[in-house]
């Protein structure tokens, strides 16, 4: 069948500022740039919302007094971690400029932090300042989007920044979509799962979905605090979703390498599809996507049907785009 190739490798070009208006780093006057996210900001409310998650038992504390709001109290927490309470509260209250690895460490336990968390703390109290590099456009190798298009089996494509959609492959585009008829700003996971109404219907568990993509946001937004393109995206989600703004609200990161995504096809139903996710090496924060069926299940046959239908299955609307 006539193959036509997508066009998956335009750098993704930042959305207008005024989306992100009234939302966390939107941007000012017409027409100027937006500012980052406030790092000190995100500090605190990260801290304050993993102390809330813990009650005292779960850390071996006498339980005492009415409490008027959950979890510790800053003088527990402190206690826990071996530094004194005021030392903590102008932690709390974003002054991490001379916090020492050790101290974290300390606080990373008494918080008892995934991995996730843990890394995420670091770069919200020691930033690196990556902004000159957060700002670059991405690009996609010519040799990686060749493999792409060797992988004519199974479902995979490139991510990059800010959930940036940057390469695909044919299977890709037969299962989620042909991102190449969207316009490069809306080719993004976050804009598509909060703002598309049709991803909803796409993903069996929809929320687990819009959690990923969120927690993934987060993440990034430890490490590129001063990136103008994050901030406004977190402000047009934030203005545009309200399931966005109660989900950001939550400060979760995590990490997800691999899993089990559930979609509805509108042309074969039902597929569980299990996913891995490769850091591209030297790649500048790009990660390789890809999907499989297992093996003999009727999910693999019906990606079998999608490969033989070929671009025909993209031109009869599979995918809600």
């Amino acid at each position: 069948m006539e193959h036509r190739p997508a066009r998956p490798d335009h750098p993704v070009r930042p959305g207008p500022a005024s989306a992100a208006e009234a939302a966390p780093g939107a941007a000012g006057a017409a027409g100027e740039a937006p500012a980052g996210l406030d790092r000190r900001a995100e500090l605190g409310e990260f801290l304050r919302s993993r102390r809330a998650r813990l009650r005292p038992e779960d850390v071996g504390l006498p339980q005492y007094g009415r409490r008027r709001v959950p979890g510790l109290r800053r003088e527990e927490l402190a206690q826990l971690a071996g530094v004194s309470a005021a030392y903590y509260t102008r932690l709390e209250q974003g002054n991490g400029r001379n916090v020492s690895a050790e101290v974290l460490d300390s606080i990373a336990r008494a918080l008892r932090l995934t991995d996730a968390e843990h890394a995420h703390l670091t770069h919200l109290a020691k930033p690196q300042h990556k902004k000159r590099q957060s700002a670059s456009a991405q690009q996609v190798r010519v040799a990686l989007r060749q493999l792409l298009d060797m992988m004519d089996a199974v479902p995979a494509y490139v991510v990059g920044r800010r959930a940036e959609l940057l390469a695909w492959n044919r299977m890709a585009a037969a299962v989620f979509g042909d991102w190449s008829e969207l316009p490069a700003q809306e080719r993004n996971w976050a804009r598509m799962v909060f703002l598309k109404p049709e991803y909803r219907d796409l993903y069996v568990d929809w929320e687990q979905k819009a959690i990923d993509v969120v927690c993934a946001l987060r993440m990034e937004a430890g490490c590129y605090p001063e990136d103008p393109r994050l901030s406004a995206l977190v402000g047009e989600l934030s203005v545009k979703s309200e399931d966005f703004r109660r989900l950001w609200a939550a400060h979760e990161v995590k990490e997800k390498s691999h899993g089990l995504k559930r979609l509805r096809h509108p042309l074969v139903g039902e597929l569980a599809l299990y996913y891995q996710s490769f850091k591209v090496a030297g790649g500048a924060d790009l990660s390789l996507v890809a999907y499989h069926a297992e093996p003999g299940s009727e999910s693999a046959e019906a990606l079998r049907l999608l490969a033989s239908w070929g671009t025909d299955a993209t031109r009869a609307g599979t995918a809600p785009v």
